[in-house]
């Protein structure tokens, strides 16, 4: 199976960094408390972090050093990931429905996962011509 590249980074980084620019409110409630009372700037900042990074990793003169950002960038917002976790969990402790119960669970799943996504920003600051690094295949 192949490892997942810089271009699911691309998207999610797409994606993720258009709407905390476009809908920053949502994101606010997840800020951690120690960056209170700046959470309109710390979202804002964020979702061009996550621009600037993702049109890094699509080009391939910059790819390396958007690699090395990416990765940094993804472990930088671990806090308001779990945070999120948290926020959902005192939602699920007042509200016990299936809806909270599900934001609960795709909350805490997506911390561990944030770690793959760490790594393929850090395989592509390894690249030596910009293209993600691969494993080694074991020979059976």
């Amino acid at each position: 199976m192949r490892r997942p590249n810089h271009w699911l980074l691309v998207a999610l980084f797409g994606g993720s960094g258009t709407l905390h620019l476009v809908r920053p409110q949502i994101f606010e409630p997840i800020i951690p408390p120690a960056l209170s009372p700046y959470e309109r700037e710390t979202v804002v900042g964020s979702g061009i972090a996550e621009l600037t990074c993702a049109a890094g990793l699509a080009l391939p003169w910059t790819r390396r050093l958007a690699g090395l950002a990416s990765a940094g960038l993804l472990v930088g917002v671990l806090p308001s990931n779990v945070q999120m976790s948290l926020m959902w969990a005192r939602r699920l402790q007042r509200r016990p429905d299936p809806a909270t119960a599900a934001m609960f669970a795709a909350t805490v799943v997506r911390v561990p996962l944030q770690w793959p996504l760490v790594m393929i920003g850090w395989r592509a600051f390894r690249s030596r011509d910009g293209t993600p690094v691969a494993r080694p295949r074991r020979l059976r």
